[in-house]
């Protein structure tokens, strides 16, 4: 079994930045795409960004490209979510992701990752 603890969240400014960590436990992660997803109140889980075994490839969801940027630590079995230029529209509670399956694709499904974190709320206010 793997076990995901997502960090960072927190309350801040629009404009401001935040920087969430998901360290994951129980076995290496380092074979596997990771990534994140956010649900916000009323909302369904919506994908943010990915990121495929080796960091060679990632991907974004429009709504956050070019403000978030997602790196893996395979040393630290460590995921990161950089987040910049933040709105409150991205308020919401942030998931880290795993799937346990070797590829070379991030999908933007949910159901296409076997393990999420319980979760860490961003609130950004205007």
């Amino acid at each position: 079994q793997v076990q995901l603890a997502e960090s960072g969240g927190g309350s801040v400014q629009a404009g401001d930045s935040l920087r969430l960590s998901c360290a994951a436990s129980g076995r290496t992660v380092s074979s596997y795409t990771m990534g994140w997803f956010r649900q916000a109140p009323g909302k369904e889980r919506e994908f943010v960004a990915g990121i495929i075994w080796n960091g060679g490839r990632t991907d974004y969801s429009d709504a956050v490209k070019g403000r978030f940027t997602i790196s893996r630590d395979n040393y630290k079995n460590l995921v990161s979510l950089q987040m910049n230029s933040l709105k409150p529209e991205d308020t919401a509670v942030y998931y880290c992701v795993l799937r346990w399956k070797f590829s070379m694709t991030i999908p933007i499904q949910p159901n296409e990752y076997e393990y999420w974190g319980q979760g860490t709320q961003v609130t950004v206010s205007s």
